[in-house]
């Protein structure tokens, strides 16, 4: 028996952390377990929902309002893989933030650790929302990539 335990890259870099979420999903039957594909399809603009891709356009037209610079396309890119984790890291000038997406084919689960670590007021201001939302946003961009990423 594997006694439970829990570990993500994300946590490396910031161990005490303002913020940290971790959402999980059934790995669908038969699909990849390569946690790079998982990740680049979980933060694809593409593959998120209608309403995701509605509330980060309006991201992009508010941020700059507290100084706060609008996140380019390739924002989410992949940094490094390892150990069964694709680790996602952006530091900016108002928070700091690194997203593991990882894929445990044995407990057949793929799941996303979001740790942030705020900047000053600005990261503040910006993340009390984002607080709010997160886990259903993050939630639901996980099961849009499982819908993707299940063999047809």
């Amino acid at each position: 028996m594997r006694l439970p335990s829990f570990w993500s890259l994300a946590l490396e870099d910031i161990p005490r952390p303002d913020f940290v979420d971790v959402v999980a999903a059934p790995l669908p039957p038969g699909a990849t377990d390569d946690p790079r594909v998982w990740a680049e399809t979980v933060f694809a603009v593409g593959s998120s929902p209608i309403w995701i891709r509605l509330a980060f356009a309006v991201r992009q037209l508010l941020v700059p309002l507290i100084g706060v610079p609008r996140g380019g396309r390739d924002i989410f890119a992949v940094s490094r893989v390892q150990d069964g984790e694709a680790l996602i890291s952006v530091d900016d000038r108002h928070l700091d933030f690194r997203a593991g997406v990882a894929v445990d084919a044995e407990a057949g689960l793929v799941r996303v650790t979001t740790v942030v670590r705020l900047r000053g007021w600005r990261g503040r201001v910006y993340f009390a929302p984002v607080r709010v939302v997160h886990p259903v946003v993050v939630m639901s961009m996980l099961r849009r990539a499982c819908t993707r990423l299940a063999p047809r």
